[in-house]
């Protein structure tokens, strides 16, 4: 996911260049939050090695398929994928790098984590696995929004595990807290906030609560049991949080992340500039060439998979409008904005050509604004940002 994957030139032709982004799947957690809409599966009896061994497969298959570039990026998702144990992590990694060998002297190599599955001794594999940033699913510090959340670590095994990290020589660290939860209220968000900026963390990610199909949250709100905050609450909940960092000195440079100067997460940078990465494990999402796949869900016939060839339960071509559509849409959530020289590249247009009513729309209504590289969300663009994205989905392939 390098400067800008799967270019176009001047005059709109594909121009191939090697993926230097990958994500990979461990699709394991010792519960279902009752949130999670992942694609996870309970530790319990599961065949983790055939797992790691069928990943292992789709990693090999894939390199030759599509060889990779110098790598900038790794980041291992769940699941959480640090329920694995010392030696399948160290197996794990160690097929990392054996097909991913070429890495940029400054990589980012993440991994997820969960609070009170993170002992020293994984950690120092990890850190001596070429893992080189953490980050730990905190979601709130108090221990009886984090029951009624389904989540099992208390505020105890976050700063356990976040001295382990520390110890086993991890600087660059991360911790995600939620808002909008059930029954929490703006006090206890200020609290979780001011605990948080306490550790003195690089990074941190702050997400709004999505209620999602196929969660036992879903199933309390069809029934009117889950006492949300009010979109009200939920609104000055952001307005408080965005707040507080700033203040103390963190740059928000996308809508839910917030970094010290260079500590922004590389990998979902990617993601925002619509550059290509590899996805690999069961569930995982790629985009390579204009081309996206989604892998086989299930385990063990993801796993079966793999013996076969690559375990793809679908794979489609991005036409060149919904590629544009897309770069606008996850572009404007940092809030650099998009880039004229980008687009331009990727796609041999200006975007004022291409999305002159969407853009002229926004901007009369105060959402977005215009700056030297391109456009970028308002103040008050930042607040409503699925409305302005809401205007650039579908406006192309629509009127095909």
């Amino acid at each position: 996911m390098a400067a800008v994957q799967a270019q176009t030139t001047g005059s709109g032709s594909q121009e191939s260049r090697k993926p230097q982004a990958v994500y990979l799947h461990i699709p394991f957690c010792t519960n279902k939050c009752f949130y999670c809409d992942f694609n996870s599966y309970v530790l319990k009896n599961q065949p983790v090695m055939d797992y790691l061994q069928g990943l292992e497969r789709e990693m090999e298959r894939t390199v030759k398929e599509v060889p990779p570039g110098v790598i900038t990026s790794i980041f291992v998702g769940g699941g959480t994928p640090t329920v694995l144990k010392p030696d399948e992590m160290e197996y794990f990694l160690k097929t990392v790098r054996t097909y991913f060998p070429d890495w940029a002297e400054d990589i980012e190599f993440s991994m997820e984590a969960n609070p009170g599955t993170t002992d020293l001794e994984k950690l120092s594999v990890m850190r001596e696995g070429g893992v080189n940033r953490v980050s730990f699913g905190v979601q709130s510090f108090q221990n009886e929004l984090l029951k009624g959340i389904g989540r099992i670590h208390d505020t105890d095994d976050v700063y356990q595990s976040l001295e382990n990290a520390r110890k086993a020589g991890f600087e660059n660290l991360s911790i995600d807290l939620m808002f909008g939860l059930p029954n929490q209220t703006l006090d206890m968000l200020a609290e979780s906030v001011d605990k948080a900026l306490a550790l003195g963390l690089p990074h941190y990610s702050i997400y709004s609560l999505k209620v999602e199909e196929n969660t036992l949250f879903h199933t309390m709100y069809k029934k009117n049991q889950l006492p949300l905050p009010s979109e009200d609450e939920e609104l000055q909940m952001y307005l408080l949080l965005m707040d507080r960092m700033k203040k103390a000195g963190y740059v928000q440079y996308e809508i839910s992340n917030f970094a010290k100067p260079g500590y922004h997460s590389r990998h979902n940078m990617a993601y925002w500039l619509n550059e290509d990465y590899y996805g690999l494990g069961a569930g995982a999402h790629g985009y390579v060439g204009r081309q996206r796949h989604m892998n086989i869900k299930g385990v063990n016939p993801y796993t079966e998979a793999t013996k076969d060839g690559l375990p793809r339960l679908e794979t489609f071509e991005v036409s060149r409008e919904e590629a544009m559509e897309d770069f606008m849409m996850v572009g404007l959530r940092v809030l650099s904005g998009v880039s004229n020289r980008h687009f331009e590249e990727q796609f041999g247009a200006r975007i004022e050509d291409v999305f002159a009513e969407p853009l002229h729309k926004m901007q009369n209504a105060g959402l977005l604004e215009p700056t030297e590289a391109g456009y970028r969300l308002s103040e008050k663009g930042l607040l409503f940002g699925n409305d302005v994205f809401g205007e650039f989905i579908g406006y192309l392939t629509v009127k095909e």
